[in-house]
C-alpha cells in the first residue's frame, strides 16, 4: 500500500512538475538563488526529465515507445506503410536538432554542485544528471551521427561556442561512455521509490542499451572493430553486473505489460505509474476495442516451435491455414502476445486488425470492459526498463564482441542470458546451444532457412530471441538501423511484412470488400495495397536524418560551416 500511494504521488507530481521544472527551467538568477537550496529541490528538478526518456505507454491519446504500427520495421503490416524520410527539412524545431535538454542537464549538473547537501549526494544527483545528459546524446547521435559535443551551459553572448561544428560521432559517444561510467560509479544503489526512479541498476540497464546499439552500428556502419570493441564491451559489463546483482528474475511473460501495479514485479527495473483521474492512457483500448495494425506474417513466423526449431525445420509446425495451426505448438510468448482463438478481420470484428492477427499484449481483461478500458482512461502501469531486455543485451553484445576480436561466445554465456529467458515460467523452451558460429537445439545442429545468410546462424538466433521476446516494445526499428538492416522493411522486397492471415472470403461473408488477398477469393491479407503506398528502401542516406537547412544558413553567416550527412 506504501508503494502504491508513493507511485500515485509521482504520478501527480509528473503533471505538474514537468511543466514547472522541464518546459520553463529555472533560467534567470532570482530563481536559482531562491531554488537550488536543498536535496528535495534538486529531486523536483530530477523529475522533469523522467516523461522524456521514460514515456511508457505515453499520456493521454499520445504515444510513448510500444506497439508503435507505424514505424519503419518488419513486425507490423499497416494499410498505408511509413515512408523513409524524403526531404530535408528547412527548420529546426522543438522536436528535431534541438539541444534543449543537453542544456537543461548541463544546467542541473552546474547546479548541484552549489546545493546544500552531502557529498554523496552531490555525487549522486551529478551521476544523474550526467545520465540523463548521456541519454540525450545517444538520442541525438542515433538521428544526426556527428553532433556538437556541450558539457556546459552555454551563453548567449558566445558565438564560438553556440556556433561550433559538428564532433565525430566517436568523440561524442566516448563523452557519453564517461558519463555512464560516472553515474554507474555514484549514482545510488537504492534512492527509494524502487522502480520509480533513477538508480544504479536502471543506469546500468541503460547503459547495457545504448553500448549494444553503438557497438553494432561502429561494426556494421563504419566497420570500426576498434570502436565496436570498445562500446560492446561496455555493454557486456553493465549487463553483467546487474546480473550479477541478484536483484532481479524472470515471471509471467504478460504481467509486465498488463499490470495495474508493477510495483514488486521482480522482472521490471524501472516504471512508469498510472492512476484513474491523474495519469492515463490509451493503449489498452487500442487493444481491445478498436481497429489496430496487426503483426506481419513475417514476424508471426519468426516465433519458434515448442522443440526450439524455426518453421522451416520443425515436424511440430501445423502451417497457416486457420489460427488453430498457426498458434499449435509454437513458443508459448506467442499466446501471451497475440489472440490464439480468433481472426479479427474487417467487417467482422469492430476492432479488427489490418492483418486478421490481433494483440493482447498489454491488454488487462479485467479492466476491458470498465470505463477505464476505453478511450484514453486506461491506467495500467508501463515497464520502463526491465530485465528480460538485459539478457537478451548481454547475449547479443558477447556474440558481436566475438567477431570484432573478443572472447568467443560460450554455452555459459547462452544459459546466464537466451536460456534464462527460455526458462521463464510458462515458457519452458529447449535451450540454445553454440557450436561455433553454429546454432544448436537438443543437441542437434540446425540453420534456420530463412537465415540472412550475412548473419551468422547463432547470431541470427540471437536476434530472433531478441524479436519474440521484445515484440511491440519500440525495438524494432533501433534493431534493423544498427545492424543496417532496413532493407527487411522494403515491403515490394518483403512481401511478408505486407502480408497477414490466411482466410477464404467464402468463410466470412461479412467480409468487407476492400480486404484483398493474394489469390483473389483466397490466401493471405494484403494491407497495404495501392503501389504507391509501397515503402521501398533505396537509399542508405536514410539511417541517418539530415540537418535542417535554417541551421546550415545560420552557421553560414557566423563564418562556420555545418557539414550536412551524406546524400541529403
Amino acid at each position: 500500500m506504501k508503494l502504491r500511494i508513493i507511485a500515485l504521488a509521482l504520478g501527480i507530481f509528473a503533471l505538474s512538475s514537468c511543466e514547472d521544472f522541464l518546459e520553463k527551467p529555472p533560467l534567470d538568477s532570482l530563481t536559482d538563488e531562491t531554488y537550488w537550496s536543498s536535496e528535495n529541490n534538486v529531486r523536483s528538478f530530477s523529475w522533469g526529465f523522467y516523461t522524456a526518456y521514460f514515456s511508457g505507454y505515453g499520456s493521454g491519446f499520445t504515444w510513448g515507445k510500444f506497439f508503435s504500427g507505424q514505424t519503419l520495421n518488419d513486425d507490423f503490416a499497416p494499410t498505408s506503410p511509413t515512408q523513409f524520410r524524403r526531404t530535408v527539412p528547412t527548420a529546426a524545431t522543438s522536436s528535431y536538432w534541438t539541444f534543449s535538454y543537453v542544456r537543461k542537464a548541463n544546467i542541473f549538473l552546474d547546479r548541484i554542485q552549489t546545493v546544500p547537501m552531502s557529498d554523496e549526494a552531490i555525487l549522486h544527483w551529478s551521476g544523474v544528471a550526467r545520465f540523463f545528459r548521456a541519454l540525450e546524446y545517444h538520442e541525438l547521435v542515433k538521428q544526426f551521427g556527428d553532433v556538437p559535443w556541450y558539457d556546459e551551459e552555454l551563453s548567449e553572448t558566445d558565438p564560438e561556442a553556440l556556433y561550433k561544428p559538428r564532433d565525430s560521432r566517436e568523440f561524442v559517444m566516448d563523452r557519453v561512455l564517461e558519463d555512464f561510467e560516472f553515474a554507474m560509479k555514484n549514482v545510488r544503489v537504492n534512492d527509494g521509490n524502487k522502480g520509480l526512479s533513477v538508480n544504479r541498476a536502471v543506469v546500468l540497464a541503460f547503459m547495457s542499451r545504448v553500448f549494444l546499439y553503438e557497438g553494432t552500428w561502429q561494426k556494421y556502419h563504419k566497420g570500426n572493430s576498434e570502436k565496436a570493441k570498445q562500446y560492446l564491451e561496455a555493454s557486456k559489463k553493465a549487463s553483467l553486473e546487474l546480473m550479477n546483482t541478484g536483484g532481479f528474475s524472470l515471471g509471467n511473460y504478460r504481467e509486465v505489460f498488463n499490470s495495474l501495479n508493477l510495483a514488486g514485479n521482480p522482472e521490471v527495473i524501472l516504471y512508469r505509474h498510472y492512476e484513474p483521474g491523474i495519469l492515463t492512457h490509451a493503449l489498452n483500448s487500442y487493444n481491445n476495442l478498436e481497429p489496430q495494425t496487426g503483426v506481419s506474417k513475417d514476424a508471426v513466423e519468426s516465433y519458434l516451435l515448442s522443440d526450439g526449431l524455426p518453421i522451416g525445420l520443425s515436424s511440430l509446425y501445423q502451417g497457416d491455414r486457420g489460427i488453430e495451426n498457426v498458434m499449435a505448438n509454437r513458443d508459448p510468448r506467442i499466446v501471451g502476445t497475440l489472440v490464439t482463438d480468433e481472426l479479427r478481420l474487417n467487417g467482422i470484428a469492430s476492432n479488427y486488425s489490418t492483418t486478421g492477427y490481433a494483440t493482447l499484449k498489454f491488454l488487462n481483461e479485467v479492466i476491458k470492459n470498465q470505463p477505464e478500458g476505453g478511450s484514453n482512461l486506461n491506467y495500467t502501469d508501463s515497464p520502463v526498463m526491465r530485465f528480460g531486455e538485459v539478457l537478451i543485451n548481454y547475449a547479443e553484445a558477447v556474440a558481436e564482441l566475438a567477431t570484432v576480436g573478443g572472447p568467443a561466445l560460450t554455452q555459459a554465456d547462452l544459459d546466464m542470458s537466451v536460456n534464462v529467458l527460455r526458462d521463464r515460467p510458462g515458457v519452458k523452451l529447449p535451450h540454445l546451444e553454440v557450436v561455433g558460429e553454429a546454432s544448436a537445439v537438443n543437441g542437434m545442429v540446425y540453420d534456420d532457412p530463412a537465415r540472412d545468410q550475412e548473419v551468422s546462424p547463432i547470431i541470427w538466433e540471437i536476434r530472433r530471441e531478441r524479436r519474440i521476446e521484445l515484440m511491440m516494445e519500440g525495438f524494432r526499428t533501433d534493431d534493423l538501423m544498427r545492424w543496417e538492416k532496413l532493407e527487411y522493411s522494403d515491403t515490394e522486397a518483403n512481401s511478408d511484412i505486407n502480408r497477414g492471415a490466411w482466410i477464404k472470403k467464402s468463410d466470412y461473408p461479412k467480409l468487407q470488400s476492400s480486404v484483398t488477398l493474394t489469390d483473389g477469393e483466397e490466401g493471405y491479407i494484403i494491407p497495404s495495397t495501392a503501389a504507391v503506398s509501397q515503402r521501398l528502401f533505396v537509399d542508405p542516406k536514410v539511417y541517418l536524418d539530415p540537418v535542417p537547412l535554417d541551421q546550415i544558413t545560420l552557421y553560414e553567416q557566423n563564418g562556420v560551416t555545418l557539414t550536412q550527412n551524406p546524400g541529403w
